[in-house]
């Protein structure tokens, strides 16, 4: 046996070895696939410097699960790219490991990026499509510069519904043209949800520490509560979207994605500041935070006033129940609960909040995605909108199960100098944040809002596509406010989580909340990989 089998079998040792159980219903299951079991940035951390473990140690466990899980047993397809160099560069930060000089919030810490963001290395940014297999940026994405200083390991990208679900109304969550159909690993032919749906996944399978996803509309949200983990989308400006395959500037972020409100909270300070390629972040001045530990605070529901939007009420009895029983805890811990019908309001001989959002979307798809490819110079394969559509259409593999409706919409509209883009970017903002969240969050005195985050997730259809019955994700990402995810129960095997959000560049707020939650409840469990008759 050679020196790498055994560091890897060491590493099952140290870290336990899973095996999953049939239940009632389940026809059969995948058995003892070794895990990095439930391992956390500060665990890692200390063994590194306890020496009980090097970085080429973590990141080839990780490399191993990967070709256990993802590839082949319950072949998750949670990923599109291994990095090339990633154990090389395990053996660099090894070297000073040797020196004794570790630096960074995340030194030798492994994470997947959500196939949107850009890497200057050897691997692709593809948004998930064929028609960008072949695209590599000449910059780190403003995301992936921030890891690296931080002392990551870019372990690879993650699948993700292809052009982060905007390429078509009709489809099916966590499916790209690349990377085919992401399963949920608690139950593997239920739906990941998306468009983060491989980052999701691979947290919760133990593929990575943890993981990075991006925003528009739920993208980090859903699949958070699909998928039984943590799930961070901040206030957009915290984190610079330069080099980001965008949808909206309006809406788009990205965020962090663990399996522990710990672990996101070390993960979202690591990638604030201003970016003058972002100007957005610039509204971030005096607000943004390098450490958001300190927020960690087992008693952050004390005292606290939390508004129950109690719009999904009557939607899935069961998930009535937990909600209800989330309530009681939060109660339980010191938070008083302020029951609130709805935040957004319908103003007679106007469209909704999510109708000019569809507007904005639409016109900011277009303008941002001709700036992205032309950031990309010469060696650029798509040089805009119409030329991706133009791509794609001649591909019978992305044609295969989906067209591209919203994208062909996208390029029928205006510039961003048109009148029916910014008027209803002035009813938006107006609906969703002077109307909406903060005259809620005023007028009641919140400190926060609560609310199912979503529906157990729903049997992967390629043929009838995706089915939304709850999603409460509306009220935060049109708003541009933050939002966590946290794990709340179970139906039927498969997670539900809860979601806390609230005001503008609230994140500290919602940690305390987040976290005081999580610690009392302790819902996460690792997934089974169950089979369905």
């Amino acid at each position: 046996m050679n020196k790498n089998k055994l560091v890897i079998i060491s590493l099952f040792i140290i870290f336990n070895t899973s095996f999953f159980s049939c239940t009632k219903n389940i026809s059969k299951s995948y058995d003892k696939i070794p895990i990095l079991d439930e391992i956390t940035i500060n665990d890692i951390r200390s063994g590194y410097e306890n020496k009980k473990f090097s970085v080429k140690d973590i990141v080839s466990g990780y490399l191993e699960n990967i070709k256990k899980i993802d590839e082949s047993g319950p072949e998750l397809n949670s990923i599109i790219t291994i990095n090339p160099d990633a154990l090389n560069i395990a053996d660099s930060l090894d070297n000073i490991l040797q020196l004794g000089k570790p630096t960074g919030p995340l030194f030798g810490i492994p994470v997947l990026l959500k196939d949107n963001i850009n890497t200057h290395d050897k691997m692709p940014t593809t948004g998930g499509s064929r028609i960008l297999r072949n695209s590599y940026p000449t910059h780190d994405s403003w995301v992936a510069e921030k890891l690296r200083q931080a002392g990551a390991v870019i372990l690879g990208k993650t699948n993700l519904s292809e052009w982060a679900n905007y390429r078509a109304s009709f489809s099916s969550s966590g499916w790209s043209g690349l990377g085919g159909q992401t399963k949920n690993p608690y139950v593997l032919d239920r739906n990941p949800c998306g468009s983060s749906s491989g980052s999701a996944v691979a947290v919760s399978a133990n593929l990575c520490a943890v993981a990075i996803g991006t925003e528009t509309w739920g993208s980090i949200m859903c699949p958070s509560n699909a998928n039984g983990i943590v799930g961070i989308k901040p206030t957009v400006g915290l984190w610079s979207r330069s080099g980001i395959i965008p949808i909206s500037y309006t809406q788009d972020t990205a965020g962090p994605m663990t399996r522990t409100v710990e672990d996101a909270a070390i993960l979202l300070g690591v990638a604030t500041g201003i970016d003058m390629n972002d100007k957005k972040t610039i509204k971030s001045k005096n607000k943004y935070l390098e450490d958001y530990t300190k927020y960690l605070n087992p008693n952050g529901l004390e005292g606290k006033r939390i508004g129950y939007v109690k719009t999904v009420e009557g939607k899935n009895h069961r998930v009535d129940i937990l909600i209800k029983k989330a309530l009681n805890d939060l109660r339980k811990n010191g938070a008083e609960i302020i029951e609130i019908d709805n935040i957004f309001q319908k103003i007679e001989n106007k469209n909704s909040a999510e109708e000019y959002a569809i507007e904005i979307m639409a016109h900011e798809f277009k303008d941002g995605l001709k700036k992205y490819f032309q950031a990309l110079g010469p060696s650029a394969t798509v040089s805009d909108l119409g030329d991706a559509i133009k791509q794609t259409q001649l591909d019978s593999i992305e044609m295969l199960y989906f067209n591209l409706d919203r994208m062909k919409n996208s390029e029928s509209k205006n510039d961003l100098k048109s009148k029916e883009y910014n008027e209803s970017l002035l009813e938006m903002k107006s609906l969703t944040r002077d109307l909406g969240m903060d005259r809620v969050m005023k007028k009641y005195n919140l400190d926060a809002f609560v609310s199912p985050t979503g529906s157990p997730a729903w049997k992967t259809d390629l043929i009838n596509g995706d089915k939304y019955y709850i999603s409460t994700t509306v009220f935060a990402a049109l708003s541009g406010y933050p939002n966590i995810n946290v794990p709340m129960g179970f139906i039927d095997h498969v997670p539900v989580g809860i979601s806390f959000y609230g005001a503008e560049w609230s994140e500290p707020t919602l940690i305390e909340i987040a976290y005081a939650y999580e610690q009392k409840t302790k819902h996460r469990k690792k997934p089974k990989y169950l089979i369905t008759d």
